[in-house]
């Protein structure tokens, strides 16, 4: 019967045994729980070549897609008229850069010169009306005449005329406000 009953024993024999059993199951798992947070969090969460996690990326992410590119104006404050060379740039080069729709080119004389013998009044019609697949002023209706004139004279004096910058007629309410 001794045999049967050695069977049973166990390595912990004392009750010092056992407190220190029960505290060593409980902290060798809590601290290697730890060794391994500590391991894993010590490196940089980002992947290698990434930013898309830094507080700039983020900020571009989400920002408005109309604060790109867009600049807003007062419709009620005066207008400011652009040069003739920034409404061509604008409107009028996607057209008369490539010869679009038997636009005449920029700068090219000879496409020009049977347009520059009709008169600047003549031409300057034109652009304001329309002509052929031109659309009138070059389909920016929100241009102002002065505008397209001075981009008439831009492309006109490109392709060899020697047409004056068209002058702005001042409102009387200008006028009286520089005084």
């Amino acid at each position: 019967m001794s045999d049967a009953h050695d069977q049973h024993e166990s390595p912990i024999k004392t009750p010092g045994q056992l407190i220190a059993a029960v505290v060593a199951a409980l902290l060798v798992p809590i601290i290697i729980i730890v060794l391994l947070i500590k391991f894993v969090s010590s490196g940089d969460t980002v992947g290698a070549g990434s930013n898309a996690q830094t507080p700039e990326s983020i900020v571009a992410r989400i920002s408005p897609v109309a604060n790109e590119g867009y600049t807003f104006k007062d419709a009620s404050g005066p207008k400011v008229l652009q040069s003739g060379e920034a409404v061509y740039k604008m409107v009028c080069a996607a057209c008369h850069d490539s010869g679009a729709a038997g636009a005449p080119k920029f700068a090219d004389a000879a496409a020009w010169s049977p347009r520059i013998a009709q008169g600047y009044d003549k031409v300057l019609t034109h652009a304001m009306t329309g002509l052929n697949a031109m659309p009138a002023k070059g389909g920016n209706p929100d241009l102002d005449d002065v505008e397209v004139a001075r981009a008439v004279v831009h492309l006109a004096n490109a392709g060899g005329a020697k047409f004056k910058e068209p002058e702005v007629k001042v409102a009387a309410a200008e006028v009286e406000a520089a005084k």
